[in-house]
């Protein structure tokens, strides 16, 4: 990529990103301008706090479904904080011992699902100790009721005004991903034509075991691309769900079965580097062959998630390109399969190593050939 593409791409993020943070001030704004108009004509004292902090946080959810269910987890955890503020005051009253009794039951006694939703039962009910004690059953309804309300607009906002989508960053992650792999491959072929493999197989096995948090961080995007499409009224059209969400879930699931091979690879490579019997060593001419598979295989992992052509299109380019890399990957393939069987390798110590590594390009390229149609 040249150096005016790489600007253009940052400055283009830059743009985006301030764009992104210009929506969500926006939208935060209108929340809780919206919520504070709607609750403060009937909450207690023109005081719609808590209203107003309902509707901020659940417009401030990553996708519309959070949202939804970040509301009814809010809600439920309020309730819960208030009833037992109600209880430790009518027992105690507000007193420490009643600010005790709250954090040992709502911290030990609480929910299991998460640490959050027992934190936030305590607080509530430490909050709402002192307006509960004073006027019980009104403190409680209306902490409810505003909780309620605020929850309704934060999520009517939300998911009206611009909601999020995340269907750029699920895409430049899966080929992200796919570009590392290929060019992790293309290296180790390179080293082994260089004849590299004693120096270089520690990194090639480092950066493989680095692609592990590279498919974590790609496996989220994906998730909360998918995640941002329910319920969003940006995306009514179920095509579109289909078109992007579908083809970057099936992709990263051939990638992350393509990264199990790569890393295997590496980790066969920089063994075999160190093994000290002699016996072991791979031979120069399976080296060549082998070396000339890497490069081939790293540029069908790069060619995978190009774009394919629209529909009605000729230009079938990225298609044709894998299609030939992972074929020529395959001459190379046999060609070697051929020559452990004719006993064209004169080094019989070493070939559990050659199999080993035949055995990972083949699955690699297997991957590939049967995720290219879809």
């Amino acid at each position: 990529m040249t150096a005016a593409g790489s600007m253009r791409r940052i400055t283009g993020r830059l743009r985006g990103r301030r764009a992104d943070r210009a929506v969500h001030g926006a939208k935060t704004l209108i929340a809780a301008l919206f919520a504070w108009g709607v609750v403060a004509p009937w909450a207690a004292e023109s005081r719609p706090y808590v209203a107003v902090a309902t509707a901020v946080l659940m417009v401030n959810a990553s996708t519309v479904y959070r949202s939804v269910t970040k509301a009814a987890q809010n809600v439920a955890a309020r309730v819960a904080g208030l009833v037992l503020a109600l209880a430790a005051a009518r027992l105690l009253g507000p007193t420490a011992g009643a600010v005790a009794v709250i954090a040992v039951v709502a911290v030990l006694a609480g929910p299991r699902r998460t640490a959050e939703d027992r934190l936030q039962i305590a607080s509530t009910a430490v909050v709402a100790l002192a307006a509960t004690a004073a006027d019980p059953v009104g403190g409680l309804v209306s902490s409810v009721l505003q909780t309620l309300a605020g929850a309704a607009v934060g999520i009517a906002v939300n998911a009206l005004v611009l909601p999020p989508l995340y269907l750029d960053e699920s895409g430049s992650a899966v080929r992200g991903l796919a570009r590392s792999m290929g060019a992790l491959l293309h290296d180790m072929g390179a080293g082994l034509s260089g004849r590299r493999l004693t120096s270089d197989a520690r990194d090639w096995l480092r950066q493989a075991r680095d692609l592990d948090e590279r498919l974590t961080r790609a496996e989220e995007q994906v998730r909360q691309a998918d995640e941002s499409l329910r319920w969003n009224t940006r995306c009514v059209v179920r095509a579109r769900r289909k078109g992007v969400t579908f083809h970057d879930r099936d992709t990263f699931t051939a990638l992350r079965g393509v990264s199990i091979q790569v890393r295997g690879i590496a980790r066969t490579l920089a063994d075999n580097a160190h093994d000290d019997h002699t016996d072991h060593h791979l031979g120069s001419r399976f080296l060549d062959e082998y070396a000339e598979t890497l490069r081939l295989a790293g540029a069908a992992v790069g060619a995978f998630t190009e774009p394919g052509p629209a529909d009605g299109s000729s230009d079938t380019f990225p298609r044709e390109r894998l299609r030939g890399a992972i074929d020529g990957a395959r001459v190379w393939h046999d060609t070697m399969t051929g020559m452990i069987a004719r006993g064209a390798l004169t080094r019989p110590g070493a070939w559990h190593v050659y199999g080993s590594l035949m055995t990972d390009a083949e699955r690699l390229l297997a991957d590939l050939d049967r995720a290219n149609p879809h």
